[in-house]
């Protein structure tokens, strides 16, 4: 008797994917899928299944069949959302300050602070990484991928500024890969926020160089702003046309803030491939329109300028603006963008699209659109602006994460799919009496089209 078996889509609530299931003679089988989508079209993907190779040829049938059919007329306007890093697992308490970038390849890289207690920003911290060689469909596990060999000492800022720092835990902080036209990615990031290191991949994130010491750069600007703790980015660099690498960095005094405050930013770069690295100018000094300027993101615009886009402590509650024609040298006196809100919270930036006939050239921002405290914090609403002419207005934004939500960062696949890696809070987080901000990483998948349809009220 031939065996006959009955397929059919279900959802199942603890796990974030479809299921493909088939009820038979041989029993129920399930056939683990993620839907995804090649140059704008729905198609399907078996991530996990319980069959034998006979079993999973069939389903793999019926999942291209399905691809087949609701590719025609399939509306593009989506957005979906699944967590990456989840507090309370793995050994660590909290995820914080997320990266993502794609690669020259293809390859997804997202990294983070995984720290162990989540008490501060001088908490036992490490650098993790998951890697994703299908567009984000599917997510290796989480690798640490910053290891500085040797005694380390902790930072005497931390020792005097915040409370509940323990003088022999390791702070490893603020990550910033760049991808490389060449196929290699640079990551920078810091030790006890005293020290800045560099390292590369040249296999698309799976294995990375030894550290290398790159603090002496930093250092050169002691003569001007005589700082005690530093920081690169977060999120990630860019690579300018002519090959360029662009690193923000912010530079503090350590004496207020939790050891962060007073702060000016500037940016450091790479002419040789990341093999040395030289500082450029202080961009937003102390006595600016920006005072306190940190965390900084940056774009090269459609003319060759670079534009940095940072947090303040500005009264106007807007993010402040700046602009260089190389990246590095000669930065504009800063203005505050009236269309970008400042909740005192790192933003994100991207360049989606350059501009080709008459298609505009297109930049994404991201962060918390909101001014109104809620508790002791103002950082909700997580927010996706976009630019249709170089960052001057932001005429279209809508919500992603209308709860609490802070820290992002943005990338593009090739097929022009925007991916969002972003902290978020909310009432199902493992531990809410310390995760109420800041229980997942989430990474938000979304396109043009949902982005313009229906955005949120100016």
């Amino acid at each position: 008797m031939r065996m006959t078996s009955i397929f059919f889509i279900s959802y199942r609530p603890r796990i974030p994917m479809l299921c493909l299931e088939s009820e038979g003679i041989g029993g129920s089988t399930c056939h683990f899928i993620e839907a995804f989508r090649i140059s704008g079209a729905r198609a399907f993907k078996i991530v996990r299944s319980q069959a034998g190779p006979r079993g999973r040829a069939v389903a793999s049938f019926i999942l291209l069949f399905l691809s087949a059919i609701t590719a025609f007329g399939d509306e593009t306007n989506s957005l979906t959302k699944r967590d990456l890093f989840v507090g309370v697992q793995d050994g660590y308490a909290m995820y914080r300050i997320p990266g993502i970038v794609v690669t020259a390849k293809g390859s997804v890289l997202a990294y983070c602070e995984a720290r162990r207690t989540g008490s501060s920003d001088w908490d036992d911290i490490d650098i993790l990484m998951r890697r994703s060689s299908d567009g984000g469909v599917s997510w290796s596990d989480a690798t640490k991928v910053a290891d500085v060999p040797g005694p380390k000492t902790k930072n005497p800022v931390a020792l005097a500024n915040s409370k509940n720092v323990k003088p022999d835990s390791v702070t490893y902080n603020n990550p910033v890969c760049i991808p490389d036209a060449d196929g290699s990615v640079h990551m920078l990031f810091c030790l006890e926020y005293k020290r800045c290191f560099y390292q590369r991949s040249d296999d698309d994130g799976i294995t990375w160089s030894q550290p290398r010491e790159i603090t002496a750069v930093l250092d050169q600007f002691k003569p001007e702003y005589e700082w005690k703790a530093l920081a690169t980015g977060p999120g990630h660099g860019v690579q300018l046309k002519n090959g360029r690498l662009v690193v923000p960095v912010w530079i503090a005094l350590g004496t207020e803030g939790n050891g962060h405050k007073p702060s000016v930013n500037a940016t450091i770069y790479s002419d040789d491939r990341g093999q040395t690295w030289k500082r450029g100018d202080i961009a937003m000094k102390s006595d600016s329109i920006a005072p306190n300027a940190s965390e900084t993101v940056v774009v090269q615009l459609a003319d060759g300028r670079v534009m940095l886009n940072a947090r303040s402590h500005t009264p106007d509650h807007r993010r402040a603006i700046s602009i260089s024609l190389d990246g590095v040298t000669g930065w504009s006196e800063p203005h505050l963008d009236s269309g970008l809100l400042e909740s005192v919270c790192m933003g994100s930036i991207v360049r989606h699209s350059l501009p080709s006939g008459d298609r505009p050239g297109r930049i994404l921002f991201a962060n918390p659109r909101n001014l109104e405290k809620v508790g002791k914090s103002n950082r909700r609403n997580l927010t996706i602006h976009l630019s249709e002419d170089e960052g001057q207005t932001w005429r279209v934004h809508k919500t992603i994460e209308p709860g609490n939500s802070a820290y992002s960062d943005l990338a593009v696949l090739r097929d022009g799919t925007v991916l969002c890696l972003y902290e978020r809070g909310g009432e199902n987080a493992p531990d809410p009496k310390v995760h109420d901000h800041y229980a997942y990483l989430t990474l938000a998948r979304f396109d043009l089209q949902w982005l313009k349809q229906t955005p949120s009220p100016q």
